[in-house]
């Protein structure tokens, strides 16, 4: 015979068959959740705020920015201003993200549009490698056929692009959370068009100095080189995610291993499963094997807290299973 308790929350996309089925002391609380939900809500609420701001500024300079690249034939402030235009559409697919993410739960979404900012953010690195795909082969194209750059329009277009840039990404940087990969991923893209204008100032320097226009290409390259970077950066950690990965961190054996010797009554730790919802809500699920008398209740609370406090996990189900009596068979 098994103790048997089940207090699941209506949300949770966990089933519960397998606990059903097995006899099992099956719990999932979310006893934290309120604060925590409170404090993400807060926190995406500024972060939208931010991002629209930096989408206005962007949008609104990029006009100026293809008109003085159209008539200076300079292929650095062209980069730039299809940079900022990328930058512009990217920072309303961050916003959608986080206004999508904030709808609540429902049947047939039991985690709600939590993911949507994620998807965001991936869409968001795709869009950043294949700028950056499109700049280098421009820049080739330019290399092999050089073409005459009006300097002086150059260099007062890029001196303006670089203020709206550095603005633009104040306002992002001053979230402070750097574990939002939406807002990572919209800061790569502004952080990359404020290293354009840099580029396009350096060249239309060196254009007027020595009349080096071959500084124009070489300089976009190396602008694309950063994109390409930050691109696969958050491709590669919100694609973790959306595959559902194993979070950093919460490596099976690494949980069995710190729950058996810090959990009185834990006997066995098995069936784990963690993976992640967004980049700062990981889930966990696993079965505990009790230890000769214990009590199902206490373990499960000593788990639930040490996954907690150890590993971040508020978000957990855990199955216990008691011992089993000899008339069980």
């Amino acid at each position: 015979m098994h103790n048997h308790t089940d207090t699941t929350c209506p949300g949770d996309a966990i089933t519960h068959a397998h606990a059903h089925a097995h006899g099992l002391a099956h719990t999932h609380d979310h006893e934290d959740h309120p604060h925590h939900q409170h404090h993400a809500d807060m926190a995406t609420a500024d972060s939208r705020r931010r991002v629209i701001l930096a989408a206005l500024l962007t949008g609104g300079f990029m006009f100026a920015e293809v008109i003085g690249g159209i008539l200076s034939g300079s292929l650095a402030l062209m980069a730039d201003a299809a940079h900022m235009l990328t930058d512009t559409g990217s920072l309303l697919l961050a916003w959608l993200g986080y206004k999508l993410s904030a709808r609540p739960a429902d049947p047939g979404r039991s985690f709600g549009f939590g993911r949507m900012k994620v998807l965001a953010a991936f869409t968001n690195g795709v869009l950043l490698i294949l700028l950056a795909l499109w700049i280098v082969w421009e820049a080739i194209n330019r290399l092999l056929l050089p073409s005459p750059v009006l300097g002086e329009l150059m260099l007062g277009v890029a001196v303006l692009g670089l203020i709206v840039n550095i603005m633009a990404f104040a306002i992002l940087h001053g979230g402070g959370h750097k574990d939002d990969l939406n807002l990572r991923g919209a800061m790569w893209h502004v952080a990359g068009d404020l290293l354009g204008s840099v580029a396009a100032i350096l060249a239309a320097i060196l254009i007027l100095w020595q009349g080096w226009y071959i500084a124009d290409p070489l300089l976009s390259i190396l602008v694309a080189g950063l994109a390409l970077y930050g691109g696969v950066r958050i491709a590669r950690e919100s694609g973790h995610i959306l595959i559902e990965g194993t979070p950093e961190g919460l490596e099976a054996a690494k949980i069995i291993a710190d729950l058996k010797a810090s959990v009185p009554g834990v006997a066995n730790v098995s069936h784990v499963h963690a993976w992640a919802l967004t980049e700062s809500r990981p889930l966990v699920t696993l079965e505990v094997t009790l230890a000769p008398g214990a009590t199902a209740e206490s373990v499960r609370r000593g788990v639930k807290e040490r996954l907690a406090h150890a590993f971040g996990a508020s978000h957990a189900t855990v199955e216990v299973i008691g011992e089993v009596s000899p008339d069980a068979a």
